[in-house]
């Protein structure tokens, strides 16, 4: 599978932004899907899940409210709708697939995923 993260970029607090996650080479229905962070020197975290289906989404608390995450199976792609952009939220952004297929579970633990994008990096100015 190759992941294709894009939609990044530097904006100011309080602005949105929408992230794209484009796949090929297997079909992503097949699979819960996840999106997480990565600032330099920490480890990479969880964001938010999203069903194979797209009827069931988990958060992390830091961006519940905030960010939406989003799927449409008809074109192999993921979505993570950003608003109210802080500070705190500038990072390298990666959408994940997990190592299993044909199941819901959304697992918060970054070892958990067989791939990964290349990133896309948000930067939020104060």
């Amino acid at each position: 599978v190759q992941l294709q993260a894009s939609g990044g970029g530097l904006v100011q607090a309080g602005d949105s932004l929408r992230l794209s996650c484009a796949a090929s080479g297997r079909t992503l229905s097949g699979y819960s899907m996840s999106w997480f962070r990565q600032v330099p020197g920490e480890k990479r975290e969880f964001v938010a899940g999203i069903s194979r289906s797209g009827g069931s989404t988990t958060y992390a608390d830091s961006v519940k409210g905030r960010f939406t995450i989003s799927r449409d199976n008809a074109v192999n792609m993921v979505y993570l709708q950003l608003n109210s952009l802080k500070p705190e939220d500038s990072a390298v952004y990666y959408c994940g697939v997990p190592f299993w297929r044909y199941s819901n579970i959304v697992s918060e633990i970054s070892t958990r995923y067989e791939y990964w994008g290349q990133g896309t990096q948000v930067t939020v100015s104060s």
